[in-house]
């Protein structure tokens, strides 16, 4: 374990976008983890946990001890002929999981394929996509607090799961690193295939009986079709939350714009596409120089190379209060400013 000083962290987000770590210590386990908390030379040191960096804007540089967990590990806790119990290390990189539950025969996680980030950051964010979540299949979360060094284990109800969001994001946050996640997984799943893409894409691949691999070979043809590989342009995927508005207030809008999706989430709630709002005021496929909105999906902010975390987020602002404007919703961020 080494703490390096002026530590570059390029590398370390997708945007690709340059900051400047004081300090940085890569922790291979949770004795070293606990071992530079407890370290009376850094105890006072401010505190940055940097996981895989795909949810992230830097805007500067980083006046703290950046400590980045690479703990690995997939391991069988319990099992029966029905389903099984795994443990993931916080380093593991979340979609080399996926396709290790997916070679496995194990369920609930396919529809989660190709999202980029580690499984330590997966339920600090409860990342979902095509009608799954993170929530769905989490047992518990292993982590340890910055400020003594000892481990809870937070059970799911523990965690506060809501839309992109957790207790880690809200009442806890700043206060703990995750160490490892224990996941409950099916050996007979039912698949989610209800999204049309999914099914779509899964009738473009002339499958008529799909297994877990179908369906996550169809989410990563999908991401790969919409979506850009952050090996090629810096991002983060989606910038914004999907908004939830009140039935009342969609009907309304329904009335000046008639082609405006929304998918109820409640009696009284209607979650609305970001990425349609933004597209209809006209966002999609606009370049700032070194940074824009992607070409082929609106919801993804991206640098072209040489961007700067400050320009994008001064575009993300433009953005929300365009949106605004035209239907009278603001988006929300939910990659999260450094």
């Amino acid at each position: 374990m080494q703490i390096q000083s002026n530590y570059s962290l390029r590398h370390l987000n997708t945007f690709g976008l340059e900051s400047i770590a004081s300090f940085f210590v890569e922790v291979a386990s949770v004795a070293e983890l606990t071992e530079i908390l407890r370290d009376p030379e850094w105890k006072q040191m401010p505190k940055f946990v940097l996981g895989g960096g795909s949810n992230v804007l830097f805007t500067r540089d980083i006046d703290a001890l950046v400590i980045h967990p690479a703990i690995t590990g997939i391991n069988i806790i319990k099992e029966d002929e029905n389903e099984i119990i795994l443990k993931a290390g916080a380093g593991e990189n979340w979609h080399a999981f996926v396709m290790h539950c997916v070679a496995k025969g194990y369920g609930g996680v396919e529809n989660l394929s190709l999202i980029p980030g580690t499984v330590g950051a997966a339920p600090m964010q409860n990342i979902g996509a095509y009608g799954v979540e993170i929530k769905d299949v989490v047992q518990s979360v292993e982590a340890v607090a910055i400020a003594d060094g000892k481990t809870t284990v937070f059970s799911k109800e523990d965690c506060e799961f809501g839309y992109r969001e957790s207790v880690f994001k809200k009442a806890l946050k700043g206060q703990y690193i995750v160490t490892g996640v224990t996941f409950v997984l099916s050996k007979k799943p039912v698949l989610n295939i209800g999204y049309g893409d999914v099914q779509k894409t899964l009738a473009e691949m002339n499958v008529t009986n799909p297994t877990i691999k179908d369906v996550s070979d169809a989410v990563i043809q999908i991401r790969r079709s919409k979506l850009p590989d952050p090996a090629q342009i810096g991002n983060a995927g989606s910038f914004f939350k999907n908004p939830e508005i009140s039935s009342g207030q969609y009907e309304a809008l329904k009335t000046s714009f008639p082609t405006i999706p929304g998918y109820r989430v409640s009696d009284t709630m209607v979650k609305v596409p970001a990425g349609w709002l933004i597209e209809q005021a006209g966002w999609k496929g606009y370049r700032e120089g070194t940074i824009g909105v992607h070409e082929k999906q609106a919801l993804v902010l991206v640098n072209y190379g040489g961007g700067e975390g400050t320009d994008i987020k001064a575009l993300s602002e433009k953005v929300q209060d365009s949106v605004e404007t035209k239907f009278g919703v603001r988006l929300s961020a939910e990659v999260n400013f450094i």
